[in-house]
């Protein structure tokens, strides 16, 4: 007998970017299916958050980065070096680590600086690099994982997350306006979207509130969460903006909200 699909759990780690912030970390999304607990980016503060939320770091079974600036990667460290010392230390259970093309060798630039202090060894560590020049599939037992590139950085990929009942949450990382986002949040039950600044604010390769909403609404997704805040933000209405080019379900990410 088949067991029942399970829906995906959403928390949002942190909501912020490379600004210090005691309100919001830097960027990171945690994804319940199931046994398994996913990861989407961990930058600084990652940690601290699984723990404020109950979930370890030996909990995580895959790690996505949606590309190599310090916001969003520079808890890998800490993550690798923590996962060879506690009380249930070294880990035993496998760990995944995927990013676009390019990680393999920043990975291993890691490996050089820190030595034997981040290896866990190719038994329980594996590095998967998706496609950035195309769309690109993983597929696990209790999930697939699509991805498309980004309009960030060369190796800067977006992911969508889907369960085998069709339940999906696509998580862009950061990205200006393209229609590779469009297309991999189609239909999505939701959209963590990348919200950087403000719309007058606008800077090339991040996304304003009314540019997110847009690509929420050609997609047709149900519910919007938009992230990745910068503390300027704080001084706009940027749900009003939003709704400028977005109807649905809108949510504005705090860190260790729960969707």
């Amino acid at each position: 007998m088949t067991d029942t699909p399970h829906p995906i759990i959403v928390t949002i780690i942190g909501s912020g970017t490379c600004a210090p912030s005691l309100r919001r970390s830097s960027c990171s999304v945690l994804m319940e299916i199931g046994p398994e607990k996913l990861l989407f980016d961990a930058g600084a503060g990652t940690i601290h958050r699984l723990l404020e939320c109950g979930v370890s770091i030996l909990d995580i079974s895959c790690i996505f980065f949606s590309h190599f600036h310090p916001d969003h990667s520079a808890e890998l460290v800490p993550f690798l070096f923590a996962s060879k010392y506690s009380e249930q230390m070294p880990r035993k259970t496998p760990l995944t680590l995927v990013a676009g093309k390019g990680f393999a060798d920043f990975h291993q630039a890691l490996k050089q600086v820190y030595g034997s202090w981040i290896e866990l060894g190719s038994d329980i560590l594996s590095v998967v690099e998706m496609n950035t020049l195309a769309p690109d599939r993983l597929n696990k037992d209790q999930f697939s994982v699509m991805s498309r590139p980004a309009a960030h950085n060369p190796e800067s990929v977006s992911y969508r997350v889907e369960t085998p009942s069709g339940y999906s949450v696509v998580y862009s990382g950061d990205t200006d306006y393209c229609e590779n986002l469009i297309a991999l949040a189609a239909d999505a039950h939701i959209l963590i979207c990348e919200c950087s600044h403000a719309d007058e604010d606008k800077v090339p390769g991040h996304l304003s509130p009314s540019l997110a909403g847009e690509i929420a609404t050609y997609a047709g997704v149900q519910k919007l969460v938009l992230t990745h805040f910068y503390p300027r933000c704080d001084r706009f209405d940027i749900e009003k903006e939003c709704r400028k080019t977005y109807k649905g379900q809108l949510v504005l990410a705090e860190d260790l909200m729960r969707l």
